[in-house]
């Protein structure tokens, strides 16, 4: 690639963090916490001279819903979830081996992340996905797609 020097654990990790792929975030403020890898990029860019992807994660997640709660219930407890978008270093991502169907690649523009407004309209697109995502988890289709909008909401037990 270009001119930086990446070691071989990277490369590794770049192979295993495609676009769907939930992560762990490791580092910073939202360290603990799931992400969805939207973009990455390989060998760095200008601006940021490494391996690194952008995310799209859960700064706070649902709330716990049980059996007896009313659909009106369920809806409002849902509605808690605050996304966050951030580029990371891929050293600072852990992937997890699940991945999820959402196409995220239309909701978060890169070019609506530079100026702070734009950034807020799309944390907001990303919470409307991500709410119908999680109120709509008995319709996906395939077992492994299921089992990884399941992984990617539940709270993270560290």
């Amino acid at each position: 690639g270009s001119g930086y020097q990446t070691s071989h654990s990277v490369q590794i990790t770049m192979a295993i963090i495609k676009s769907g792929k939930v992560v762990i975030v490791l580092a910073g403020r939202h360290a603990g916490k799931k992400a969805v890898v939207v973009k990455t990029i390989e060998d760095g860019d200008d601006d940021k001279h490494f391996s690194h992807c952008l995310v799209a994660g859960i700064a706070r997640g649902p709330r716990k819903v049980t059996r007896g709660m009313s659909k009106n219930m369920v809806e409002k407890r849902s509605r808690t979830m605050k996304p966050f978008v951030k580029y990371i270093n891929v050293r600072h991502v852990f992937p997890t081996r699940y991945v999820v169907d959402m196409d995220l690649k239309k909701a978060v523009d890169e070019a609506d992340l530079a100026s702070a407004e734009r950034k807020v309209d799309v944390k907001k697109g990303l919470k409307k996905i991500f709410e119908d995502k999680y109120l709509n988890q008995k319709a996906v289709t395939s077992e492994k797609k299921a089992a990884g909008s399941n992984y990617f909401f539940q709270k993270l037990r560290f």
